[in-house]
Formats: C-alpha cells, structure tokens, sequence
C-alpha cells in the first residue's frame, strides 16, 4: 500500500447531499461532487489487511479488486484504477449510485473504526473513466454463430448480454416496456439515479452489438414457441415483480396503490411520457407509507418532491439498534437503524405497526386503523388497547416482493419453481427446460443490484458453455 498508515491518519469522508430545502424542489441526483484530492485521501485509507473482507462472499458479490484500485486512486493512476473496476463489474455507475455497499459493513477496518469510503471511489472511477473517453466499447473477436435471447432488461440482463456478445455470440434483449433498464429506469428515483447514466451504458453496448426489442411483452406479443425456434438459448432475467399484497378491509378503496406503481408513474413523467392514467399524485396530501425499507424511502423522497403536506412511515417490525445489533457481528450485513436521504427531508417514522383495515368515504380511503404489535414466538402479536386510527388521503405499499410473476412467460414454458417461489435452477444456472437459463431476482427473489450484476455475469459464463458444447434450444424446436 502506498501509505500502510493511512486508516491512522486520515478520517473518513464522502459526498455532501445537497440542502435538503433546495434538493426537493428538483428530481437531480442528491450528491455535490466531492474533490479528487479527497478521494485519493479516501484511497489511502484502505489498509494492508491480509484478508480483505470486503471483495468475499460476505462483502462483495462480484468480487471487486478493491484493495486494489482503492490503492491505485490515492496514487493518481486513474486509468489503471479503471482496468481494476472493469474487471468485475459491468456497471460500477449503478452500484457506486445505488448499492447499500456491503463491502463496506465487511471492511476489516470497520472492525473498530468507520469503513473505507469503498462505494464513492467506485463511482468516482468510473464516471472519470467516461469523462475523459476511457470507456470504450469491448468488440468482441469473432462470431459464434450463436443467437440467445434475454428475457428483461435489468442489471442481470444487461450484465448477462454485455457479457455474452463480448464473447461473440449474438444477443437480443427483450423488454416489454418502452425503454430498457427494468428497476433501474422505473423503480429507481431520478434524485437517486438520473437516467442518462442508463443511456451512456446503453450506448456502449449497443456499440457492441447488444440489439434492443422494447414494447415486445414474450409470451404475449411474442409466443414462446417462436422465441425457442428462432434462439440457441433463453436467459429469463425477469426480476421478482410480484409485490406483496395487504390483504385487509377497504383495501380495494380508491388512495391505495403498489409502490412500483406509484414511483414508475413519476419516473415516467420526468422523462417526458404522458401516461394512460390517472396519475398518483402526494401533493397537499397526507401520505402514508407501509413498508420500511429502500423502496419506501423512494416513495417517502418521491412524496416530498411532490409536495406532500404530511408523510409517514410504518413497519411491521420493531425498530433496529442504533448500532451493529451483536445478532449480526462483523463482517456480516449489520441489523442497525438507517436513516435515509428521505428521511432527512422529514417523516413521521413508526415502527412495530400493523394495519388492520382502511376506512373511506364516496370510495375513496381517509382513515388507516391499525395496532401496536410485538414479536413472540416468532410470529407478531397485537397488544391489546394499543388501537389507533389516522386520516390519509394516500397510501403506498412498500411491502417488498415475493418472486417473479408466475403466469404468462413461465406458465408457457413450463417453469418450475422453488418452495419460495423463484424459478428453480441447476448447478449451472438452467431451469426444469435444456437450454433455457434463469438469473437474478427471477432465481434469488428480490435481492440487491450487486447481486443481480453478478448473477448475469455467471449465467452467461454458463450459457457461454453450453453454446460450445454444441447444444440449441432451437435445435430441438426445430
């Protein structure tokens, strides 16, 4: 390491989000740029652990060179630092953005002081790397021949098909929406990701020879008989888009919607699209959010840009410590309180709440009811006399999701499926069907991007394979 005794001297240190009362009145991305000069201090924090945590299984999926270009950016060598990041990780501008950065809670540093600043070097890299032209597209050498569809366009599809072209075969991404990019375009605010970071990416592998079908729903407007005719093999990367539901009285009321619903619709909007309903909209109103992870902070800094006049949060579950809970001890992912960009903007956050029912007038919701609960025996119980009741005019389920849809596409193709209900697959990625693969939240359920970006890059490593062997789907379609 270039100074063995950086993490002693230097403090640890990151981007500023912009004042929150400015950051509100716009969908920009929450962070000020943060000077090279400190990002090099960051760099030199990493120290000369032996084992870095950080890029194992507990830390980093795709197994990151951290140490690596943790070092080579406190020297200045920015390009070399970039072949490092590029190494692993299709798309670092995704993870430095969006990634909660697991490599950080596993930072052998993070044993008795705060972690390395491991996520902000990783974005800061690469997005040098496009400012000054480093980024180019990777041509692959020579054709195979191959023809392989991927079903979605999210991180894992898009890793599995950068992947897959790069070594030559021939891959059409298949998205049912307007644009490519699955949860990365709708599901992710632009305060939180702006979409041109999406199309600089997408540029690059089009470049390489990634062909794009959106507006093409598979199984609806494309039978799946024809898709396995005309490809040697299917990677289903659809995501796990079936949200958990509330299954309470008055859940049916006009007010309530799905979170993915509600954050699609604006994220539509800021990109110009006119929608073919009615849009939900938190302006002047007093909104409340059931669910208390990322996808109900997304909702809560959604509901503040359109200007709520209250917001508030429920979960289920009691509320974490303060601090690493000795449940989850270095270095796995720590159970412990987060407070979010959203929450800084303001929310009423509550936890251990249970809703029983909604209540409402000429069909639409005004009031939420619900209970104070308590764990016990593993289940939740409701403490008697604890019953409150609240006015609403909108409510967002952000209650997590359960799998991938499993009508249509799978339904067709006869997909088999876990006791969780995720796709089912072998030691090699490949479903109950030859030649038809599965990746991603379709086969982990919801999980992180870092995660999904792996699992592309390894059912492609395995779709790759068995195209050399000389296997096709199409082949025994044919």
């Amino acid at each position: 390491m270039a100074d063995p005794k950086g993490f002693l001297k230097y403090l640890r240190e990151g981007p500023r989000r912009r004042p929150t009362e400015i950051r509100v009145l716009d969908w920009k991305e929450l962070y000020e740029p943060f000077p090279e000069d400190k990002l090099q201090v960051q760099g030199a924090r990493c120290m000369d652990c032996g084992v870095p945590f950080c890029q194992g299984h507990s830390g980093c999926p795709v197994i990151n060179l951290i140490p690596e270009w943790n070092d080579l950016v406190h020297r200045g060598r920015w390009k070399e630092a970039l072949k490092a990041l590029q190494t692993t990780n299709n798309f670092p501008e995704f993870t430095g953005r969006l990634c909660p950065a697991p490599c950080e809670s596993a930072c052998v540093l993070g044993i008795n002081s705060d972690p390395v600043s491991i996520r902000v070097i990783e974005w800061n890299i690469i997005d040098k790397g496009f400012d000054e032209g480093w980024v180019q597209p990777v041509m692959p050498v020579r054709s195979t021949g191959k023809t392989v569809a991927v079903i979605g366009s999210g991180p894992a599809g898009l890793a599995a098909a950068q992947q897959l072209t790069r070594v030559g075969h021939s891959v059409t991404v298949y998205e049912k929406a307007d644009r490519v990019g699955g949860l990365l375009r709708y599901g992710i605010p632009d305060f939180k990701m702006e979409k041109w970071v999406i199309d600089r990416r997408l540029e690059q592998m089009e470049v390489e020879g990634v062909q794009f079908r959106t507006n093409v729903h598979v199984g609806v407007d494309l039978e799946v008989q024809q898709l396995c005719r005309q490809y040697d093999a299917v990677c289903l990367t659809l995501g796990a888009e079936r949200a958990r539901e509330l299954p309470v009285p008055g859940r049916e009321l006009k007010g309530i919607h799905p979170a993915m619903d509600y954050l699609t619709q604006q994220n539509k909007i800021n990109a110009g699209d006119s929608l073919d309903e009615e849009p939900i909209a938190a302006k002047g109103k007093r909104v409340v959010i059931i669910g208390g992870g990322d996808t109900g902070s997304d909702c809560l800094g959604t509901a503040h840009r359109q200007d709520c006049l209250e917001a508030h949060q429920f979960e289920l579950l009691p509320e974490p410590p303060p601090s690493r809970a000795d449940s989850t001890p270095w270095p796995s992912w720590p159970m412990q309180l987060r407070t979010s960009h959203a929450h800084e903007e303001g929310c009423d956050r509550q936890w251990s709440v249970s809703t029983t029912k909604f209540t409402g007038h000429n069909g639409s919701v005004t009031k939420l009811h619900a209970t104070r609960v308590h764990i016990e025996n593993g289940t939740v119980q409701p403490i008697p006399g604890t019953e409150f009741e609240m006015d609403v005019d909108l409510v967002l389920l952000a209650m997590g999701f359960t799998g991938p849809t499993q009508d249509g596409l799978l339904a067709q193709m006869g997909i088999r499926y876990t006791d969780r209900g995720s796709v089912a697959v072998d030691g090699n990625f490949m479903t109950n069907v030859d030649g038809i693969f599965a990746a991603g939240d379709t086969k982990l359920g919801a999980s992180l991007i870092v995660w999904a970006i792996a699992e592309g890059r390894k059912v492609a490593s395995a779709i790759d394979t068995y195209l050399r062997a000389g296997k096709s789907l199409a082949a025994s379609h044919s």
